[in-house]
Order: structure tokens, then sequence, then C-alpha cells
């Protein structure tokens, strides 16, 4: 069994798991997603926000919908995701 960390956040009435891929690798197929994703048989979320990747000095995100498909954007996983990368030290200042 593989140990995963993970972060779960609410925010407006929207639940997200974050999982950092500096500290914990998965394989985030389709149906690994869903499982997750899962309220009955996973931890269950709207979604998960995976991040943050570095580029130069820009933070990236990927948000993946409950479905395993992948979000172009979510004002509340933006929301939860600002909130863990201040509460993780990646962020300094508000």
């Amino acid at each position: 069994m593989m140990k995963i960390d993970y972060y779960k956040y609410h925010a407006l009435g929207n639940d997200y798991i974050v999982i950092d891929p500096n500290k914990t690798r998965i394989n985030l197929s389709a149906e690994n997603i869903k499982l997750i994703c899962h309220r009955n048989f996973g931890i269950g979320s709207d979604g998960i926000l995976y991040g943050p990747f570095f580029e130069g000095e820009s933070l990236k995100l990927r948000i993946l919908n409950p479905d395993g498909s992948e979000a172009e954007k979510s004002g509340n996983g933006i929301r939860i995701f600002s909130r863990y990368l201040f509460d993780q030290g990646y962020i300094k200042t508000n």
C-alpha cells in the first residue's frame, strides 16, 4: 500500500483535495481520480488540485474533475489552492 499525503480544503460549497507533486508522486489516471473523488469509496471531493509545478518564476496547477477530466479553471479551486500555497510556505505574503 502506498502512502499519499493530501490536504482537503473547503470553500464556498466546494471541497477539493490538494495533492502536492513535490511531496507525493501518484498516477492520476481517470480511474484513480474517479476513485479518489468518490464520496463512498474514496476520500470524496469535487475534484483534485494537483500542484504546484514550478516553471521559472511561475506556479502551475492541474485542476482535475471527479469524472477524471481536466478543468480549464475553477474559481473556488484557485481560492483553495492559494490558501494551500500560503499554508505550506510557498507564498509568504498576503
